[in-house]
């Protein structure tokens, strides 16, 4: 029963000590979900306030925008409104003008409407005069008929015959007077013409020179381009025909040369060269026969832009390229590229006041001096030359006579040719356009090189120093060392011969063997 007793007190104590841990339990489970909430509001709090902290920076960057916006709106309203004040100013000031031509006009009908009434009066009374003209021949017919017994018809015969006999005499009197006052307007209006195409005209001197400089980075280069005893600059030199000046013109260098196909071809490949950094014989050689392919192409671009400056059309590719060369060609120091599009451009004006087809006066000028691309290599005068190129070409019988006949090879037979040969006439004798020295002196450097290259074995000769040095390059496998002397002095003696030039030339040939390998 003890027992008993005592299971049962220990069965309430754990029921006691299990609701009160129970309970416990509860109230700490209370106090956390409390907790929570307290948290959970403070942070809703919070994020409460930091939500309307960033609208109102929002707001504030909005409207900072905004104000921006509403700034830059106002600053191009205000260039608006400056436009169109200036716009309407012009509007005003055009209406005005279209007023006071108005009245102008409105002037002249006054004027043109009295004019008709008095040519409508003075008209009235000439024929009120005819008709008592009329009367009067009738009446004094009918008293020389009684006084001279003759009939009507043959008093009228034989005033006819007076008459016609003092008509012939006036008419060849006044033909007299007519022919001459034709001779003379003919000559006023063709110095008329001529003279308003030279003040429309505004061409500029020509200034042909025959040096390049080529600006190097710095004074270091000019070794590099020397080389190793020298042997770049021969290579260059060689390669171009151009003499290189180096001296001590701070990075700087100087191609000299007459031909300034030359001069461009060195100019480019130098350049390229100095920007490639690889500088030796091999490599110049490939660099100047790429500048002489990028030569051609920028010819035939020159040409291109010569028939647009120049307004002439559908001209053959061909003969677009020989007008590109003929910026490389000088006639008197006058560059003939330049020359061909002022005559084109004389031709041109010269037409329009003559009332003639200015297209075609136009297309003859420009492509008069068409045989000076290639006379050089072709016999015989370059207006015949340029004549059978464009002919070849498909241009037109007019513009192919007047070509040929620009310096009376063949004799002008159309208006055209005529005016065509003026413009050249024109263009070539403005002052400063042409000079006579630098003509002579680039035909004596050509007559050197022409010398030199009429020898066996020699591959190619170079006019440099201004003509002062004349550079052979002689075939190795044909011309031994020995005959390299021989050669040198047959040259010589055969300048002194054929020319005249003042001081002496210095005549200096170059035999080179040259062995090429390639390492793979």
């Amino acid at each position: 029963m003890n027992g008993m007793t005592h299971t049962l007190v220990a069965v309430g104590a754990g029921l006691a000590a299990l609701l009160a841990g129970y309970v416990l339990h509860s109230v700490i489970n209370a106090k956390r979900l409390r907790d929570a909430k307290e948290f959970a509001s403070r942070i809703e709090d919070e994020a409460r306030k930091e939500g309307l902290a960033q609208k109102k920076e929002i707001l504030l960057q909005g409207k900072h925008e905004l104000l921006e916006y509403k700034r830059q709106a106002e600053q191009e309203l205000k260039e608006l409104e400056k436009e169109l004040k200036g716009k309407e100013k012009k509007l005003e000031d055009y209406s005005e003008k279209l007023e006071e031509k108005f009245e102008k006009a409105t002037e002249k009908e006054h004027d043109l409407i009295l004019m008709e009434k008095d040519l409508a009066r003075k008209e009235r009374g000439l024929e009120e005069k005819e008709e008592q003209l009329n009367k009067k021949m009738d009446e004094q017919e009918r008293k020389l008929q009684e006084v001279s017994g003759l009939t009507v018809e043959e008093a009228k015969n034989r005033l006819m015959e007076e008459v016609a006999s003092r008509t012939r005499h006036e008419a060849a009197k006044t033909m007299r007077v007519i022919e001459m006052e034709a001779r003379e307007n003919a000559d006023r209006k063709a110095k008329e013409i001529i003279a308003n195409a030279i003040q429309r005209y505004a061409g500029d001197y020509v200034g042909e020179q025959t040096v390049t400089a080529v600006t190097l980075p710095s004074d270091d280069m000019k070794g590099r381009i020397i080389g190793r005893e020298g042997r770049n600059i021969r290579a260059l030199e060689a390669a171009t025909g151009v003499d290189l000046i180096i001296d001590d013109t701070p990075e700087t260098v100087i191609l000299s040369a007459y031909n300034p196909l030359r001069r461009q071809v060195a100019k480019m490949a130098l350049e390229r060269l100095i920007q490639d950094g690889r500088i030796h014989p091999a490599r110049i050689e490939d660099i100047v026969r790429k500048a002489e392919e990028e030569l051609d192409v920028q010819i035939r671009e020159v040409g291109q832009q010569a028939t647009f400056d120049a307004g002439v059309h559908g001209i053959h590719p061909d003969v677009m390229r020989l007008l590109g060369q003929l910026k490389y060609r000088t006639s008197f120091s006058q560059n003939v590229l330049q020359h061909s599009l002022e005559v084109s451009s004389l031709c041109g004006m010269m037409a329009a006041e003559l009332g003639m087809d200015i297209k075609k006066a136009k297309r003859a000028g420009l492509l008069h001096d068409l045989g000076k691309a290639v006379d050089h290599e072709v016999e015989g005068p370059h207006a015949l030359i340029g004549a059978d190129i464009a002919k070849k070409y498909g241009e037109s019988k007019e513009i192919v006579h007047a070509i040929a006949a620009h310096h009376e090879d063949v004799s002008p037979d159309s208006v055209l040719a005529v005016l065509t040969q003026a413009a050249d006439c024109l263009s070539g004798a403005r002052p400063g356009a042409r000079k006579e020295l630098l003509q002579n002196y680039v035909k004596r450097l050509e007559d050197l090189e022409g010398i030199a290259a009429s020898f066996d074995g020699v591959t190619k000769a170079y006019a440099i120093q201004a003509g002062r040095e004349l550079r052979v390059m002689v075939n190795s496998d044909s011309v031994d060392d020995d005959t390299t002397y021989l050669l040198c002095k047959d040259i010589a003696e055969k300048i002194e011969q054929s020319l005249t030039y003042p001081g002496q030339i210095r005549v200096t040939v170059i035999r080179e063997r040259r062995a090429v390998g390639i390492a793979k």
